[in-house]
């Protein structure tokens, strides 16, 4: 029996979830979280096997929860379930521990798949993102966000998001100083002159 944990911010999206992980019988859903802090807390209450993280919640960003996640509780296995294209948060989610990525749109079968392999001690990537991977490989290109740290994608993001400055420093625990010097270091690395090319870059390159 698979123990899994499902953590998103949306009731509706988590009790979908757990119908549609219990029916098969091999999964058992043994708590649910609605922010990092209590995946956390979850985690240290009991045993738990694989982690169903949606990227999007309040709180701890779902990359440094990743990073926490490797640290402290190597042995559960998460699964990135996320609304965000796997251009967009994919390779970095896999860079900060995450054992798979799953986009919100994929029909169940693929997240129980998903769930099963990351659980036998397997990554899960979709044969598009397999594709794009091996590509990358070969040709050696980076697209300019990719130079970007991890705090620097975050805000770029929420730019592309429509979020503002204080928006932004709240979802991250920043003072809206902060958030204002990495837009600007976004701005200079990227070449931009507003936030206006960050949302045609994402237009552009489909990264929303």
């Amino acid at each position: 029996m698979i123990r899994l944990l499902i953590a998103d911010d949306h009731p509706v999206v988590r009790q979908g979830l757990r119908r549609i992980l219990t029916e098969p019988g091999d999964i058992q859903v043994v708590g649910e979280a609605q922010t990092g802090e209590e995946v956390l807390q979850a985690l240290a209450a009991g045993p738990v096997d694989v982690l169903l993280l949606d990227i999007s919640m309040p709180g701890i960003t779902f990359l440094d929860l990743l990073r926490q996640l490797a640290a402290e509780h190597a042995r559960v296995r998460t699964l990135v379930l996320s609304m965000h294209s796997e251009d967009q948060y994919a390779l970095r989610a896999f860079k900060a521990g995450a054992a798979g990525y799953l986009t919100k749109d994929r029909p169940p079968e693929e997240l129980l798949e998903a769930v099963r392999r990351v659980h036998r001690g397997g990554k899960y990537v979709s044969s598009a993102l397999a594709e794009k991977l091996v590509s990358g490989v070969g040709n050696g290109e980076r697209m300019p966000h990719e130079a970007l740290s991890d705090r620097e994608y975050e805000v770029l993001c929420l730019l592309a998001d429509g979020k503002g400055i204080k928006e932004i420093a709240a979802r991250l625990s920043l003072s809206p100083k902060t958030v204002s010097t990495y837009r600007a270091r976004i701005l200079d690395k990227m070449s931009f002159s507003s936030n206006a090319d960050i949302v045609r870059y994402f237009v552009e390159h489909k990264l929303g």
